[in-house]
């Protein structure tokens, strides 16, 4: 079964779904939420992978603690995972019982804040508390008329301010403090989009819906504040000891021009539990009032509080017919950040409010915008769109622009080299993605309608694509460019695409004519239609040994034609349903074929005899949509089948994916199921639960497909056929989980399918490990550390490799010198050289020490050579990494240096040019005095 080990690698179809987007605490990596996973993308490094957890539905808040190690990931009923950032584990899980709109951790990293419907609750963060509970309430701070929507800390955690959809924004204090009471900031008129305090201060910056931003001025300042709150903390603790009389606290009440005294009431009480004072509801704002009685009441309240917040700007987005979705603000350079419903963002400094850039990079809203921590590039997330862009605003240029397909993934192919994934969807795209980085980077758009098929040329130099707008479209992947389009005399959808193995022949089936057709590769012309069919050809594909090519149609069967010498009529396959797809094994011999009752039959092609067959209905496990009212198992009877199938490298299994979220992997000697994999547990998606909740299901429908809470003017509806103005009527949908495509890549090493979530890969290759069985108590890492300072290379080499920690290896081989390279790789224990070379293989790639690791590498195969050869077949994965290194840096250094050599010869020969100038000139003049003189005489 270690053959089968394959665990999940990353998610490369989509980019981004919904939520906040993060970036790292060294601003290298953004942090994107995809469904419910997580992924991160690295700018500098230009990779990007997926954490292997799932969150229970999708992802709608994330937040990462200042020191970068934990990271909490909330989904859409508010169940929130607390997670390991440098393993990428679970810690534990929390139900915060509510939706969660925000969620941020203090400067200090000692406390996390919540919304929690109409109040804030903060916690006492992981690791900073002893408790047996990772989670425990600090406290809740109720106050709010509606549901809060954002948080912001002070940059000293003892306050922070959160706006609501009441359209106010209110300040907290985290302790009691004498003095203080939480404060009302009321001046908009719509709900509270974000709100930012300044950077070592008090002041705030509220900013609403309907594009207003508003600067509210504190009367004290933070350094002020600190100091009135350690004097009640002196005044409390001396108080306790008894050096201290009450009667001289309350001597001290009203002293303090601005009132930074300790509230008698307050400290009278003698709690050492921290509360906040919720008596009154100080809502403040600066109105000029002629009514005395007002005055008065105004300055009671500035006597009763310590800090007041006055308005002291308000200022106007001049983005007219669009709402404000989301905002940031880059606190030390003064910077707010700013996206609307239009698909534009504004960049301002504040709080003058001046302008400094505007672009619109969607035609759809933007969903989430985030600054790295220097303030130079900017991400934003569109939702609608499902694309990921980093702005760079200074040189006005993209860092990162990516986006999946926007609608579903129909199918899939590898190249030949398994580096180079291609895929096509329904929003008529063909991708080609990177496995090694995980990233798209090309995109044809040539198509009209739906791709339907994919496949390589045995070369990799073409790929092929079929669509329902009739057309199959060659593709050159040298120059990127659309280079054939074949087209058939009458217009047809076509469903399929194969090629046959010499390259010259390709291949497509079409849904409404029952047709095969047959084009020549080299001049596009269409050489032959093939009829017989009575339904939709779903499937076609050429045998990998002889001129063979089978189809399989809607009818019940599947033909077997000769297209090149044309020998007698074509031999029918009978089944008794519909035939969805089939696979030739790798040798040619075996042909396996998925009917719509969920069997697969496998057939010998030389005999035309059925050899065996699986019965997978009961393998899928179909589960049930939220509005079902038939049972799951009664479902599977009726429409549970497999989609796609794929041998494997030696043929001896079957990959076989469904209507289902599940994937299985059967051996096709003994017709029996090896291994299923579970592609997602995402409850936010139908067919993923087999026993739905009689509770959730209402008078109006399941409550899933309802939306009470959500905001009229955000909602996204659905408008029916005809309907051009307005809508008449709310709907919402929610997608099923299904699995279009599977296939192996052709190294063996790995697998991916397309299914709903997008395009996941699976992979052999392990991550980071921890390996306790080599270990001892003096294995730590401030002993590797001392023994590489007393220059016992060898040692602290093999003790960071049994620690497994990558930046520990990496600073002991950085530390060794040149001259000793050859000699301890010459004494590495045989154990170590495969962790080793997987090492160097990423450290070609990603370092800019070239040469020094290079000369790792011809060390290592100079010594290690017949051990490496004898386990070739278990370090081919790191062995072809590193070709891929240094291929990709001899590549890189060859560009430069070409471009360096241009250079150099247009600096000589500009050389030259000038020295013939400059040794015409003399003779010019003389010929001219000459000719002067002539002239005269």
């Amino acid at each position: 079964m270690s053959k089968f080990a394959y665990t999940f690698s990353n998610l490369c179809g989509a980019v981004y779904s919904q939520g906040n987007i993060i970036f790292t605490n060294d601003g290298n990596s953004v942090l994107s939420p995809v469904g419910n996973r997580v992924s991160q993308f690295d700018l500098k490094n230009n990779k990007s992978c997926t954490f292997p957890f799932e969150n229970r539905q999708n992802i709608y808040r994330f937040a990462v603690s200042p020191d970068g190690l934990l990271m909490i990931s909330v989904d859409e009923e508010g169940r929130g995972l607390l997670v390991n950032m440098y393993r990428k584990v679970v810690l534990h899980s929390i139900n915060f019982k509510k939706p969660v709109y925000d969620i941020k951790f203090s400067p200090n990293g000692k406390y996390f804040a919540v919304t929690s419907g109409r109040s804030v609750k903060v916690w006492n963060s992981p690791g900073h508390s002893k408790t047996f509970n990772p989670f425990s309430l600090y406290h809740e701070y109720p106050g709010q008329y509606d549901d809060t929507l954002c948080i912001d800390w002070s940059d000293d955690s003892n306050f922070f301010s959160v706006g609501s959809r009441d359209s106010s924004c209110r300040v907290f204090s985290l302790h009691r403090i004498g003095g203080f009471h939480y404060v009302t900031l009321a001046a908009h008129r719509s709900a509270v989009m974000a709100c930012f305090f300044a950077l070592q201060s008090l002041n705030v910056y509220t900013v609403s819906k309907d594009g207003a931003l508003v600067v509210w001025e504190a009367s004290i300042s933070l350094d002020q504040m600190q100091e009135h709150i350690q004097s009640a903390e002196q005044r409390r603790r001396r108080r306790r000891e008894g050096e201290e009389p009450r009667g001289e606290v309350a001597q001290n009440r009203g002293a303090g021009e601005k009132g930074l005294d300790v509230d008698e009431s307050s400290e009278e009480e003698g709690e050492d539990q921290s509360i906040i004072a919720m008596e009154m509801d100080a809502v403040v704002t600066k109105e000029s009032s002629d009514d005395s009685e007002e005055e008065e009441a105004s300055e009671e309240l500035r006597a009763s509080n310590v800090c007041i917040w006055t308005k002291k700007d308000k200022h106007i987005f001049p983005q007219e017919y669009s709402r404000i979705t989301c905002a940031t603000m880059h606190k030390p350079s003064h910077l707010l950040v700013v996206g609307f419903s239009s698909g534009i963002f504004a960049l301002y400094e504040v709080p003058a409010f001046v302008p400094i850039h505007t672009l619109s990079i969607s035609q759809q809203r933007v969903t989430s915008v985030a600054i790295n921590p220097t303030g130079d590039w900017l991400a934003f997330g569109c939702s609608s769109l499902g694309q990921l862009l980093v702005w760079e605003w200074h040189s006005e240029s993209y860092v990162l622009k990516q986006q999946g397909h926007h609608y579903a993934m129909n199918v899939l192919t590898f190249g030949p080299d398994g580096t180079v994934i291609a895929t096509g969807g329904d929003d008529c795209k063909v991708k080609l993605w990177n496995t090694s980085t995980g990233f798209c980077y090309v995109t044809f758009n040539e198509h009209t309608a739906a791709v339907s098929g994919l496949v390589f040329s045995n070369n990799g130099k073409v790929v092929f694509s079929s669509s329902h707008d009739g057309t199959v479209r060659a593709y050159d992947m040298h120059k990127y460019r659309n280079f054939r389009t074949f087209v058939s005399p009458r217009p047809v959808q076509f469903s399929c695409v194969a090629l046959d193995p010499s390259g010259e022949v390709v291949c497509a089936g079409s849904h409404d004519t029952y047709e095969v057709f047959v084009w020549s590769v080299q001049t596009g012309r269409l050489l032959e239609l093939l009829t017989g069919h009575e339904g939709p050809v779903s499937c076609v594909a050429f045998s990998p040994s002889k001129a063979l090519l089978v189809s399989g149609s809607w009818d019940n069967t599947v033909r077997l034609w000769d297209v090149f010498e044309h020998k007698g009529a074509p031999e029918t396959l009978t089944h008794s349903s519909n035939v969805l797809t089939l696979a030739f094994r790798p040798d040619g011999v075996e042909l396996a074929v998925a009917t719509l009752d969920g069997q697969i039959l496998f057939w010998d092609v030389n005999r035309v005899l059925q050899t065996g067959s699986i019965e997978g209905k009961h393998d899928l496990q179909l589960g049930r949509r939220v509005g079902d009212k038939v049972t799951a198992q009664r479902l599977a009877e009726a429409a549970a089948h497999f989609t796609s199938l794929c041998y494997t490298a030696d043929g001896r299994a079957i990959l076989a994916g469904g209507r289902s979220k599940f994937v299985c992997i059967y051996n096709v000697e003994h017709q029996i199921l090896l291994k299923k994999f579970q592609i997602t547990r995402n409850r936010s998606l139908d067919g993923i639960e087999r026993i739905l909740n009689s509770s959730r299901m209402t008078e109006a429908g399941p409550l899933e497909l309802l939306s009470e809470d959500e905001d009229i003017s955000d909602r996204e509806d659905i408008r029916l056929p005809g309907v051009r103005k307005g809508d008449m009527s709310t709907r919402q949908k929610r997608l099923e989980i299904c699995v279009k495509c599977v296939q192996f890549s052709p190294t063996g090493r790995m697998w991916a399918t397309v299914c709903t979530e997008g395009l996941l890969v699976y992979s052999l290759d392990a991550g980071v490990t921890f390996d306790p069985f080599d270990l001892s108590m003096e294995v730590t890492r401030d002993n590797v550390l001392s023994t590489l300072r007393e220059k016992h290379y060898s040692a602290a080499l093999g003790m960071s490799f049994r620690l497994n920690e990558k930046d520990l290896i990496v600073s002991v081989m950085e530390s060794i010198p040149t001259a000793d390279v050859e000699l301890i790789v010459q004494n590495l224990p045989l154990s170590l050289v495969e962790r080793f070379l997987s090492v160097l293989a990423e450290r070609v790639e990603s370092s800019p020490h070239l040469q020094f690791y290079l000369h790792w590498c011809v060390s290592l195969l100079k010594y290690h050579t017949t051990h490496l050869r004898e386990r070739s077949s278990s370090i081919a994965a790191s062995i072809r990494d590193l070709q891929k290194s240094i291929v990709q840096k001899q590549t890189d250094l060859g560009r430069i240096c070409d471009g360096n050599s241009y250079k150099l010869q247009y600096v000589l020969s500009l050389t030259k040019q000038r020295e013939a100038i400059a040794i015409m000139e003399p003779q010019t003049a003389s010929e001219a005095r000459d000719n002067g003189s002539v002239s005269v005489a």
